[in-house]
């Protein structure tokens, strides 16, 4: 480690941040416990049970559209399994995503970005989870721009640290955080802090979505660096509650309610 790099380091754990208060409580893919996820039932029960936010997952189709799903194949929740990339949005409409949950959610469609940007009440925000390449981007800032969201509605999100690159590049005032797990691997993390901070400074992230697992003194230091700290997936009240003690900004469940109303106790 350079002399520079091993300073700034030493500076992110120990620099002071502004306390964040109360985290917004993100609906995983909606409130993903209860309705089957990434679907319109599944957002708009989110809305119900309190979330401050929702998180989905987006796809390019075959006719360049942006749909809604986690997967790149409908295998999961439909009965028939079809390439999302090599599928047109008319193929994928037909298909029932809902049935596997509950059999009250029959015939749920897979939805198209617009369609959830349209659930999404004033005061209220979405995380967009880019599972695909960069290729999205063109039509995802379109989507983006033509939709009535302001722009601190919009929150953007990748595993890909060059999608986020790119997403800032195009939409530098949109706020963008790379998603990253963590392992414990030979007595040591994995990604290391090293390389966590300087995937943020590379990508030009404002933050950092983690698994909860991440050790403390990394979350520390990510925001002693300035940037956010968010998490996932969290669906019991005491791991949200030692999160909220860490001054996460934002805590991503499949629970909303559970977790939102635990935080509140």
């Amino acid at each position: 480690m350079d002399l520079g790099r091993g300073i700034f380091l030493i500076l992110s754990l120990f620099a002071g941040h502004m306390v964040v208060g109360k985290p917004l409580i993100v609906a995983h893919r909606g409130a993903s416990f209860d309705a089957p996820e990434n679907t319109l039932p599944a957002f708009e029960l989110a809305w119900e049970k309190g979330a401050d936010a929702i998180e989905g997952d987006f796809l390019l189709t075959k006719d360049n559209q942006i749909v809604c799903i986690h997967d790149k194949t409908t295998k999961r929740l439909s009965e028939q399994n079809l390439v999302v990339a090599e599928s047109t949005l008319e193929q994928l409409k037909k298909l029932d995503v809902g049935s596997w949950k509950n059999r009250k959610y029959k015939e749920t469609q897979i939805p198209t970005l617009s369609e959830v940007f349209a659930t999404v009440p004033d005061g209220k925000n979405i995380f967009i989870e880019v599972k695909c390449g960069s290729e999205i981007i063109p039509y995802l800032v379109k989507e983006i721009q033509e939709s009535d969201l302001k722009m601190d509605q919009v929150r953007l999100i990748c595993f890909n640290q060059e999608v986020i690159k790119a997403l800032k590049e195009r939409m530098p005032n949109y706020k963008a955080y790379w998603l990253t797990g963590f392992k414990y691997k030979h007595g040591s993390w994995e990604p290391s802090l090293e390389e966590v901070l300087g995937t943020l400074q590379a990508c030009k992230a404002d933050g950092l979505d983690s698994h909860h697992t991440i050790p403390p003194e990394f979350s520390k230091a990510v925001l002693g660096a300035g940037f956010e700290w968010h998490a996932w997936t969290i669906n019991d009240v005491e791991t949200a509650k030692r999160l909220a003690k860490r001054d996460i900004y934002s805590i991503t469940t499949d629970r909303p309610k559970l977790i939102g109303s635990g935080l509140d106790k």
